[in-house]
Order: C-alpha cells, then sequence, then structure tokens
C-alpha cells in the first residue's frame, strides 16, 4: 500500500509542477531508425496550449539530419532557414550546407491533431545506440510549448521538463562505419 501511495504522490507532483507535460507533447511518429538511410520524421501535436490552437510550429532540424526537406500543408504557410552545416558530409556529394530550420504557420484547433513531416538523410556522424533530437516549438496565441530540452549523456530524457522529440538510431544493414 505504501508504494501505492508514493507513486500517487509522485504522479501529482509530477503534474503539479510540470503542467507542459501534462497538457501537450510533440513527438515522432516513429522513434527508431537506421543510420546511413533516409528518415521520415512525422512530428504529431496532439492538441494546442490550454484551450487555445496551435498558431505555429517550428522544428530545429540536428547537425548530421541531412538532405532534409519538409512536406508543406494546404491551409499553412511554411517557412525554411538554410545555413552551413558544421562539416562536409558525403551524400551524392559532398554537402555542406542544408535545412536548418522549419516553421509552418496556421491554425489547428485545440480539439484536432495534425502531424507536420521533414524526410532527410541520416548521415553517419552518428553512431548505433544514439538518440537524434527534433527540438519543436509549438506557439499558441498566449504562449508556447517549447519540446527543446536534450538530455546530457547519460541523462533519462524522462526526468527532464519539455524533453525534445528523439528518434533512436540502429546500425542497418547500410550502416558503415
Amino acid at each position: 500500500m505504501k508504494i501505492l501511495k508514493t507513486s500517487a504522490l509522485a504522479a501529482l507532483t509530477a503534474v503539479t509542477f510540470h503542467p507542459d507535460q501534462a497538457t501537450a507533447h510533440a513527438t515522432l511518429e516513429q522513434q527508431e531508425a537506421q543510420l546511413n538511410t533516409t528518415y521520415k520524421g512525422v512530428m504529431r501535436i496532439g492538441h494546442g496550449c490550454e484551450g487555445q490552437p496551435t498558431l505555429r510550429v517550428t522544428i530545429t532540424i540536428p547537425e548530421g539530419f541531412i538532405n532534409a526537406k519538409p512536406m508543406p500543408k494546404a491551409g499553412w504557410k511554411m517557412t525554411t532557414v538554410s545555413g552551413p552545416y558544421a562539416k562536409t558530409y558525403d551524400y551524392h556529394g559532398p554537402r555542406s550546407e542544408g535545412l536548418k530550420q522549419v516553421t509552418w504557420e496556421g491554425s489547428l484547433d485545440d480539439a484536432h491533431y495534425d502531424e507536420f513531416v521533414v524526410r532527410g538523410y541520416i548521415s553517419d556522424a552518428f553512431a548505433a545506440g544514439q538518440t537524434l533530437y527534433f527540438p519543436t516549438v509549438q506557439e499558441c496565441a498566449d504562449g508556447a510549448h517549447e519540446w527543446v530540452n536534450i538530455p546530457a549523456a547519460g541523462q533519462d530524457p524522462h526526468a527532464l521538463d519539455s524533453p525534445a522529440p528523439g528518434v533512436r538510431l540502429t546500425a542497418g544493414e547500410h550502416a558503415h562505419h
């Protein structure tokens, strides 16, 4: 019985001190991907901000996720920011710059769900077992949910307030070191 009380208290404490975690989440549909392959990152937005519609979704593209291309959404304005990579990657020739951030602006009612898509190539900058994080900001009229916190090495991402959505990388048939 003591364990149940402790668990209930811990759950109540999490809701009391971390309201953003209880009210909204940005998550990736596929949370595992192979190294050295194309990955279609489908960011799911489950609802708005405390009853307000979502007006803007911004995804930051992590270094090493190259040749990234966002999918336009009907009824939404899409803007992108491109720039130089920290290093040059080999993907059908040298790649030294690409997409760094994509923003969709529109309106997603709090009662509705939608997905925002970016497709790209997971380069050899990573190793199997690593997690590739896509910091995501969901903006509403009177506030925002910033899913941008990336855990330090060895830190549990669930221990963070507003963790960035991530995809765990695996060695696949096409992976090389």
